[in-house]
């Protein structure tokens, strides 16, 4: 404005075209208004304050809404809004299989905690006291505490579109003639385990804050884990165009897959900032974000396995029954999970997978660090154990011996590239002492194995398409600097610094002198988000290779410079030179002001795309991953007999990273898993008061129980670097892995110990005590369940791993058959 005054806000004399759309949005809103009772402040349109959103939630874990009363809320002072299902009437859901959510719960409520209506006010004050006034009417519902309620009584569904009843997922896999593989065996083992479900615990709660311009356009700035997901969800659920929806993730503080699904808090803002015309912010409770949840899966497990003297696996038979809580998420995966990587530590040449996944009257489960992996993987490693002393043989060395080959594919056709998980056991065994202490400690003291693997990025997008999981832009200015635009999301877990690290690397200058642009759906290329510790490696490669295209296009214009072959340009240390006389050089700075000159601005991008997996049966589309990493740990324990206090002063851990990018972030994310680990082993438990309205028992950060620097224990670490060709300079996942092994080595230690099996978590006093005075009876001294129950499987699904001529689909497919018959023949 040539006056240099200070435009104010109000509508010109004349609309144009912006204006316009947010008029036409208006009246949309209004006729809106009129039939729900949302109410709209036209006036308000301008006005740059902040409003302030907050949810009522359900007190009745399964129940019809008969009706909703909003007329009161409206009144109270400061009120803007009102929101009920009715306004959001879209179902939304991270998998394209379970569409099951609405922002507001619309005709049904599923557990304590679901959010039923939303109140935008002046204040957080105003808006808290307006639910008050909000009157909604239940028909009680029978409600399901657990899943084995769930298997028991089909009726009432909780959602009509489940497999059967209240099973929301049942899946039955076989790989080989599993009972041939059985009467092979010298000795066949039943073991039953239960994992308890954890949440994430992150420090930040979660919170959003949405705004709505004048052009007609929102933005979210949110504390997820995956812009893109809420992008989609945004778009689908408000019906608006995505080019006109922005989602800036901010940097999470903590998120462990709590943050990776799209929310009803982040609908809820956006509608209502759409609605009022005002920024909308909601900051969760703590005791909201244990509703919230997605986290651990509480899991039975049924685990039958066949080996010979020597330990080799004949045949394995693996049940897991999931309670899954109110809502889908991602749990179609996670149940996949608990049957996917029991394959990849130890050969296992004919393998069966049965899972259930149960809805429940509970907060939904989803991902947590290791997704649907750290419960199969106590439950093996147990029962690895237990095999080993049946058969006399040490624990170390059985695993020594029967180790999955590198560069091989397993019975489920997943992929091995690098294999460092031998060298991670010699490591923890010789740091530990293992030979010395193992059956040999005093008693109360005990020492304890237990090994695993985990993906490094997953094989296969959410929603299935032949686009990249991730992409980068790559901008190199005048002065020497370079910025990298990557929709990743920085959660803690050091993604920023690898994304610096790895360009500065391929073009030889400092990390600090990359500028770093992430998880904003408006500036940055599509990455499909922080989880399945993906991150390293998908958008690592995408920045290798467009930092190597930039690279191409610098050294081809600083050889013509220089008088060299292009091959002769090296890049370090900010400067582009002769690698055969590295005087002769020129700054980074003015090796890209030649390449402007000659070419215009130098840009590039690099993408990702994992290698295609070679299962092609249903459900194959889970386990794959581009590289798999190992951990190796023995943990110490001391057991007081008299009161079954567990405690651990040590822990060894070895993780098969690759390659260490950055070594001191690496032992981090590792020490981390192990808090974590250390956390669900002894003390964490999301329980609920199944007789009392399946009500949350420890909502806050005072009562659920977690190690404190007084539980957490020392730490020697191990970074074993076993390169894989699949990985940036060839770097595997660190993030969620190391927690794996880290409950199966305490467990295994306590039996080290005291000599009782507590084949669950967590390993509470209580339930060690209570081994312990039943040992002292002369009675089994073992805490867990006893049983697995009845559930009808649906036939299976048969596909012939690779030695007995598969080809990755299942036999009824046809190619699969065809070529079983014609190996058959010859």
């Amino acid at each position: 404005m040539a006056s240099g005054k200070r435009r104010t806000a109000r509508p010109p004399d004349r609309p144009t075209a912006a204006f316009a759309v947010v008029g036409k949005a208006l009246r949309k809103v209004d006729a809106t208004a009129k039939v729900t009772g949302v109410t709209k402040f036209a006036d308000d349109l301008f006005l740059p304050r902040m409003l302030y959103a907050k949810l009522l939630r359900s007190p009745h874990p399964h129940a019809r809404i008969v009706s909703i009363e909003t007329s009161q809320a409206l009144a109270v002072p400061g009120v803007k809004a009102v929101l009920t299902g009715r306004d959001l009437p879209i179902p939304f859901g991270i998998l394209p299989v379970s569409q099951d959510e609405h922002a507001l719960a619309l005709d049904k409520v599923r557990f304590v905690g679901d959010p039923v209506a939303a109140v935008a006010a002046t204040t957080e004050e105003a808006a808290t006291a307006a639910l008050d006034h909000i009157a909604v009417r239940y028909e009680p519902l029978r409600a399901f505490p657990d899943a084995l309620d769930s298997v028991q009584h089909p009726e009432p569904q909780i959602h009509d579109y489940a497999d059967r009843g209240n099973l929301h997922k049942l899946i039955d896999l076989e790989f080989g003639d599993v009972d041939a593989g059985f009467a092979a065996a010298d000795l066949v083992r039943e073991d039953t385990f239960f994992f308890e479900g954890s949440t994430h615990l992150p420090m930040e709660q979660h919170a959003a804050v949405a705004d709505w311009s004048p052009d007609g356009k929102l933005t979210l700035w949110s504390s997820t884990q995956t812009p893109h997901y809420v992008h989609r969800a945004l778009a689908t659920v408000l019906e608006l165009p995505a080019a006109r929806i922005r989602v800036i993730a901010c940097p999470n503080g903590g998120g462990f897959g709590g943050k990776s699904d799209p929310f009803s808090h982040e609908l809820v803002a956006a509608k209502l900032a759409i609605i009022t015309g005002r920024p909308v912010k909601i900051t969760l409770t703590r005791e909201e974000v244990f509703y919230c949840h997605r986290g651990r899966h509480p899991t039975l497990m049924w685990v039958r396995t066949g080996v010979t003297k020597d330990g080799e696996i004949t045949a394995m038979h693996f049940r897991s029954l999931l309670d899954g809580g109110g809502y889908g998420s991602y749990g179609v995966a996670s149940t996949y999970y608990t049957g996917a990587l029991q394959t990849v530590t130890y050969p296992v040449p004919r393998y069966k997978f049965q899972g259930a996944r149960a809805f429940t009257n509970k907060p939904p489960c989803g991902p947590k660090r290791g997704h649907g992996t750290p419960q199969p993987r106590f439950a093996l490693e147990v029962h690895i154990d237990k095999l080993a002393e049946q058969l006399g043989l040490d624990p170390a060395e059985l695993r020594l011996k029967h180790l999955v080959p590198r560069d091989s594919l397993t019975a489920n056709w997943l992929k091995i590239g690098s294999m460092g998980l031998g060298e991670c056991i010699r490591k923890v065994i010789d740091g530990s002492g293992w030979k010395g202490k193992f059956r040999k400690l005093p008693p109360g003291k005990g020492i304890g194995l237990a090994c695993s693997s985990y993906i490094t990025g997953a094989g296969l997008p959410i929603y299935w398409n032949a686009m990249p999981h991730s992409g980068v832009q790559l901008k190199c200015d005048r002065g020497g600097g370079v910025t990298v635009f990557c929709g990743s999301t920085e959660i803690g877990q050091g993604s920023d610094s690898i994304l610096a690290a790895i360009v500065a690397e391929v073009l030889g200058l400092d990390p600090f002198d990359i500028a770093v642009v992430t998880g904003d759906t408006d500036l940055t290329p599509v990455d499909l988000g922080s989880y399945s510790s993906r991150v390293t490696l998908m958008t690592g490669n995408a920045a290798i290779q467009a930092a190597e295209r930039a690279r191409a296009i610098i050294a081809r214009h600083a050889a013509a410079k220089l008088a060299v072959p292009v091959e002769h340009v090296g890049f370090s240390a900010g400067r582009v030179f002769d690698v055969e006389r590295p005087d002769r050089g020129l700054s980074f700075g003015e090796a890209v002001r030649l390449a402007e000159a000659a070419e215009g601005t130098v840009g590039t991008v690099g993408s990702y795309t994992p290698p295609p997996s070679p299962g092609k049966y249903r459900g194959s589309g889970v386990g794959p991953s581009p590289a798999y990493s190992y951990s190796a740990c023995v943990a110490e324990v001391d057991v007081d007999a008299s009161t079954g206090v567990v405690r651990v002063p040590k822990i060894w851990i070895a993780h098969d990273v690759g390659r260490a990018i950055n070594a001191a972030t690496v032992m981090g994310q590792v020490e981390g898993s192990v808090y974590m680990g250390l956390g669900e082993a002894l003390m964490e438990e999301m329980a609920y008061r199944g007789n009392r309205n399946v009500m949350h028992k420890i909502p806050s950060l005072l009562e659920y129980k977690s190690p404190t620097t007084l539980e957490m224990c020392d730490v020697v670490t191990y970074l074993v670097e076993d390169p894989d060709p699949n990985g940036p300079f060839g770097a595997k996942e660190c993030g969620q892995g190391p927690l794996l092994p880290v409950p199966p080595a305490v467990a295994n230690a306590v039996y080290d110990a005291v000599g009782v099996r507590i084949d669950e978590v967590p390993i509470t006093p209580e339930k060690v005590f209570k081994a312990l005075k039943a040992k002292a009876k002369g009675e089994p001294g073992r805490v867990g369940p006893k049983a697995f129950p009845d559930i009808p499987w649906p036939a299976p699904t048969r596909v012939p791993p690779p030695w007995d001529g598969g080809d990755g689909t299942a036999i009824d497919g046809g190619r699969g058959r065809q070529k079983v018959e014609k190996a058959a023949r010859h």
